[in-house]
């Protein structure tokens, strides 16, 4: 694949540099992809994280006190 002779070259790059590329990468995306474009290994892992969900409402944190948090550090 393409990825392994990319990835010398990115591991190259500061942690910085790499949340850059990951944030152009993510914008560079479609608005909407279609289910065969998802792969297999992501669904599998959304199943399970809503399953542990769901079997745990009160386990999560609300996004908006993530955020806060975040903020907060800065």
């Amino acid at each position: 694949m393409i990825f392994e002779s990319l990835l010398p070259e990115v591991e190259k790059l500061s942690v910085a540099e790499r949340l850059e590329l990951i944030d152009k990468i993510w914008d560079s995306l479609p608005p909407t992809l279609e289910a065969a474009e998802v792969p297999d290994w992501h669904i599998a892992i959304l199943e399970k994280r809503l399953a542990d969900a769901n079997a745990n409402p009160g386990d999560g944190i609300p996004w908006r006190d993530v955020m806060d948090e975040l903020k907060a550090r800065r």
